[in-house]
């Protein structure tokens, strides 16, 4: 990534940037079109988990015959997303976006820290390049207060 490219992310500037993800050997690259990554909802993985149980339930109520009406790529879909789900019950990923969304996160930003689950400022930082400029406010003890907060709603489960 370019300098600029690198200052881009930094600003949450979009545009034809590319922004990259490398986290954990975790490489996800997408191409941003213009303002569309800062107004998108993003979902966590733990919520998407939440609405393939709800429809695969409503599919088995639907049918008389459950098993053929979910297809093999749903039920693979399904198991994986519930395996890397950090949190599990509604409330939990009730708690885990209104924690999120109380430090003025970006959807972009939110879904990368809800997903990843950094545990400290630094590690935070690194992840989502973003959350460190001035205009922000994010200070590493406002950041190390919101990965704690997280952090019991981890420990709770």
């Amino acid at each position: 990534m370019s300098e600029q490219e690198e200052q881009n992310v930094v600003e949450l500037k979009t545009g034809e940037v590319i922004f990259s993800l490398h986290a954990f050997g975790f490489c996800n690259i997408m191409t941003v079109c213009p303002f569309r990554i800062l107004k998108a909802k993003c979902l966590m993985n733990c919520e998407v988990a939440l609405i393939l149980v709800r429809k695969y339930d409503h599919l088995q109520a639907m049918s008389s015959d459950p098993v053929s009406q979910v297809s093999q790529v749903f039920e693979k879909s399904q198991q994986y997303i519930k395996r890397i789900s950090r949190y599990k019950n509604d409330d939990d990923v009730r708690q885990v976006r209104e924690i999120l969304s109380r430090y003025q996160l970006v959807e972009f930003e939110l879904w990368v820290l809800g997903n990843l689950c950094p545990e400290t400022a630094n590690e935070a930082k690194s992840i989502v390049l973003s959350i460190t400029t001035k205009e922000r406010g994010c200070t590493d003890e406002n950041i190390e207060k919101m990965l704690g907060d997280l952090s019991l709603i981890k420990k709770i489960e």
